[in-house]
This record gives structure tokens, sequence and C-alpha cells, in this order.
């Protein structure tokens, strides 16, 4: 809707060199199909009242009558808007310090265990209220509109009380995002001498009722120096029951049973697995749980990346992510995430493409209006400052985003 509560123009986007979309209409895309992508040729999209209803070539385009709002798309390619899966984009603060001790050498893991990494940005997004927490998403949601991300799942976590978490969430929700409470995150600095299980009974008891309101998704992240397999289990069994979804953060830094404990409880996704080995990857190829890789935190954190082609061949579901944080990686940029994961991770730009549209929808439960430029689908659209569609990867770090359309209307003009 326009701001004044009315629906957006009909809108035309016409001229374009190229017109990719993820093939079909299945989701999510695994195998062969996370690389088949459709291709049109100096096309056209036709929006209305927020929904795509007309794809194709301009020799097919009907004539229209009435008002029309058009777009020239001469020079430029379209693909559909990008959905951003896994983000902790509502924080205050920064750790630009942390980055510098960590460029000279000081490891993620001693960061945390002395009391910094995500413990200080708890501090800052717990002293930034609500108010100043809505103002720093919303400046980190303009840079990614900038990035080409018009669908993006953010993250509590950097509360772990019950007032700041259920204020990241309500934020979250409030500017259109899709809210995970992650508040089995980290343990902390109150609870540091009764321990983990004590903070999750508060959690289960105090947080999750309001929570499971606010929020679409539970997450954990299991690992050495936060919560185990039991832990995590104990938690995620909770929310289930609560009505969330699940996903894990998981083989981030060792494999401490994530795989297994995601298959267990059906979880909707696994996320990082830099640590994944054989058995791992055997083991999601034979589920439904989707594997999101976030290429941008190991690279950042000098970690080994995570094993996509090897996830890819053996048939599991893949999606990419920005995993944006303070901390561990401080980019909004899915373009860039593409990029690594056809220099890095030996994917194709079509596979990369999928694994950041229809499948990263499928993981946020809307690939049924996401991910897809199609009849039906959700009029998010974004135009890249080149003919050729693979410039989204092939750019490295450039300004390939030229113009973003979000619900039917122009939410970034002409920036490239």
């Amino acid at each position: 809707m326009t701001a004044g509560g009315s629906e957006p123009p009909r809108l035309l986007i016409r001229g374009l060199s190229q017109i990719a979309t993820p093939a079909g209409t299945a989701a999510p895309l695994r195998g062969a199909a996370l690389g088949e992508v459709d291709v049109v040729e100096d096309g056209f999209i036709l929006c209305e009242g927020g929904r795509i209803t007309a794809v194709g070539a301009m020799s097919e385009l009907p004539a229209l009558r009435g008002e029309v709002e058009e777009l020239e798309g001469t020079g430029l390619s379209a693909i559909p808007g990008l959905v951003d899966c896994h983000t902790h984009a509502c924080f205050a603060g920064d750790r630009v310090e942390e980055f510098a001790l960590r460029a000279a050498g000081a490891s993620y893991e001693e960061l945390h265990a002395a009391g910094g990494g995500i413990l200080s940005t708890v501090r800052a997004t717990r002293a930034a209220g609500e108010s100043g927490l809505a103002d720093a998403l919303a400046l980190h949601r303009a840079w990614m509109v900038r990035s080409g991300t018009t669908t993006f799942e953010a993250k509590s976590g950097y509360g772990l009380d019950r007032e700041t978490e259920l204020a990241q969430l309500r934020v979250i929700r409030e500017a259109g995002g899709v809210p995970t409470f992650l508040g089995a995150h980290a343990v902390p600095p109150e609870f540091s001498e009764a321990g983990a299980v004590a903070y999750l009974e508060f959690l289960i008891a105090e947080v999750l009722p309001e929570a499971a309101d606010l929020a679409e998704a539970a997450d954990v992240f299991l690992e050495r120096g936060a919560f185990d397999r039991d832990e995590a289990r104990r938690y995620l069994v909770a929310c289930r029951k609560a009505g969330l979804e699940l996903r894990l953060h998981g083989d981030q830094f060792t494999e401490s049973g994530a795989v297994p404990l995601a298959l267990e409880l059906g979880a909707r996704s696994i996320d990082h697995l830099e640590s994944t080995r054989s058995a791992g990857i055997a083991a999601l190829a034979a589920s439904d749980v989707t594997a999101v890789l976030l290429p941008l935190s190991a690279l950042f954190l000098g970690r080994p990346m995570p094993p996509a082609r090897a996830l890819a061949d053996s048939g599991a579901v893949l999606a990419l992510a920005t995993d944006f944080n303070p901390g561990s990686s401080f980019s909004e940029s899915l373009p860039l995430v593409c990029s690594l994961a056809c220099t890095q991770l030996r994917l194709a730009p079509d596979e990369a493409l999928v694994a950041c549209t229809t499948n990263a929808a499928h993981v946020l439960g809307r690939a049924d209006r996401k991910g897809r430029i199609a009849p039906g689908f959700d009029a998010d659209i974004v135009l890249l400052g080149a003919e050729d569609w693979r410039y989204l990867a092939y750019h490295l770090g450039g300004p390939v985003v030229h113009t973003v359309v979000q619900g039917g209307e122009i939410a970034l003009a002409g920036s490239a």
C-alpha cells in the first residue's frame, strides 16, 4: 500500500535486456533444479495492486488501457527481490574495536570468552531502548534495500532479558521483517553463576509466552561456549510447543551435534555449517532441512568456507544469507554473498540466485509469493545496472543494484 493507504498504481517495466527468475513453481529447489533459471530477453513486467500480473517478451506486451506508470528498462536486467533469511540487523552500537583486535590476532572465541563478542552488543542494545533500536533497524534496512534486499529476517538475541528481547521482536515486526526469537544466543552476565540451564528456564517461563506471539521462528546458538545439544533441544522443544518454527546456528566452529538435532526436531534450517563434514552433508541431503550458508561470516572471521558444492551435489537444500551483524559479518550485501558463492563456494551464478530468492523465501515460509518474477507473486523486483543478470555475482562489490521495486512501488530509483 502507498503512504495514504491506497493501492500502488499499475507499473510497467519495459525494454529489459533480461528477466531472470528461478524456473518452475516448486520450492525449495534442489539437485539439478537448484541451477535452473528462466531468462526472458527484451522483456517486460507488469505490476498491479502490489503483485506481478504479467511477464514476457516485449513482442507479447498487450495494449494497456488506463493509467500506467512506466519504468524504462533499456540496458538493465531484472531479478527477483533478494531475500535475506538470516540477519541480526536489530542491534545498537558497533564492534569496530573488536574488529581491530581480531585483525591483530585475537580470535572470535577468545574475544567472546573475555566478555566481548555477543555480550558487548548486548550491553549496547539494552542501553538503546526500543526507540533507539527502531532507529538503528531503519538505517540498516535502508542499507539492505540499496543492496537489493526486499524481504529480510532478523533475530533477537542481543537483549538476553525479557524487556529487550521482546522489544527487538516488536521492532523487527513493525519494520516489516520476519522476526526470529534467538533468546538462546548466549548466557547473559546475570546468569553467569547460575548457568545455561537456569537461563533457559527463565527464557521458557518468562519470555517465550509473549515472544511466541511476536516471532515466527526460534533459533539457538549450538556451539562450544554457547549452548550444548541437550540445552538446545530443551529450548527448541519448548519453542515448538509454543507454535514457532525451528532454526539452529550449527557447526560454525565445531561439529557439536547440531545436524542430528535439526533432523530430529524437523527444523526449517540449520545455518553456518563451516565445520560440517561428510556425515553431516549426507544427513542433510537425505532431509528437508535447509542448509543456510553464510560465506560473509566465514570471510570476515577468516574461517573455512562451508561445503556448498558438496551439499549441492548431494542434493541438499541450499540457501544463502548475509548473517549481517556487528561482530562477525558487518555487511548487508547479498550481491557480495553471491560473488563469494561463485568464487569461493564453487556455486554457479544460477545456483546462487536461486539460493537467495526462492530457497531463502522457503526458509521464511514465503516461497508462494516471494523469490520469483511470475504472475501472482509480490511485485518485489531488482533492476541491475547491466544487460546480463549474472553481473549480480560478477561485479564484485560494485554498485550493481540500479533500481528496487518493492510491493509494486519504487523503493530505490536509478542508483547505479
